[in-house]
């Protein structure tokens, strides 16, 4: 008969009780992916963003762009994601890149593996065309984030990145890059050579105006551009009164 000393105990429980919350996580992420059963708001709401982004890349020579925030859980995975379908929906070619090589999600939004990805890709010990997801939707594909690494910074900045966009600029319509939070790393502000802007996702109730000044600043300084704003976890006041917690989405030029 096995006896579990108290400190064990209490580390299986933090174990456990942490795979919960990931796996609630999880499920929670996976609802708010745009799907037939979206509410129509939402919908409407991504293509509304959508058709201001085109119009912002029209003026400029690159298709790419990211999507930031100021922290983490501020649900830029989860936006980038429903802009990456909703691109796809034109019949354009799409690809989603996982660039947070810190706190990787999108493979969990998405319900894909990530045994290898854009950093494994990068360090050269796969290939592309060995790791990309094809039609995860129709006209989607998406790469993972793969490994994490313990050179985050210098991975996104090595010429293998520059060959890659290259190619990516040659085979696709629109390239979209999950990216970290800029008030976490600077990782994100790397990409600022490879795009024509960032889109900026703020939370209600959780982004404070402070963090919108920071987060503006940190991009100013290294000459990106803030495309614009995404807001998410409005409380929206519906019909008879009634209210209810959704994800409204809103795209303003900056």
């Amino acid at each position: 008969m096995k006896i579990k000393l108290p400190g064990q105990k209490r580390r299986e429980e933090k174990a456990i009780n942490e795979s919960r919350t990931k796996e609630k996580k999880n499920n929670k992420s996976e609802k708010n992916v745009l799907s037939e059963k979206s509410k129509f708001a939402i919908v409407e709401a991504y293509k509304s963003a959508r058709t201001n982004i085109m119009f912002s890349l029209s003026a400029s020579e690159k298709k790419a762009f990211a999507i930031t925030s100021y922290a983490k859980g501020d649900g830029k995975s989860t936006v980038a994601a429903n802009l990456a379908i909703s691109f796809s929906k034109m019949g354009k070619k799409v690809i989603l890149i996982d660039c947070d090589l810190r706190r990787p999600n999108l493979h969990n939004i998405l319900k894909l593996e990530n045994k290898a990805g854009f950093s494994d890709m990068v360090g050269r010990m796969v290939v592309f065309d060995d790791v990309v997801n094809r039609d995860v939707l129709p006209c989607l594909d998406v790469l993972t984030s793969g490994t994490i690494p313990p050179n985050p910074s210098e991975l996104i900045c090595s010429p293998e990145v520059v060959r890659f966009v290259e190619r990516l600029n040659r085979e696709y319509d629109y390239i979209i890059f999950d990216s970290p939070p800029v008030g976490v790393v600077a990782d994100a502000l790397l990409l600022k050579e490879y795009i024509a802007g960032y889109i900026l996702v703020t939370r209600e109730r959780k982004t404070t105006h402070g963090d919108i000044e920071k987060l503006l600043q940190n991009i100013k300084v290294t000459d990106a551009k803030p495309l614009g704003f995404i807001r998410v976890g409005v409380t929206h006041e519906g019909k008879r009164g009634r209210r209810g917690y959704y994800y409204y989405y809103y795209y303003q030029y900056y």
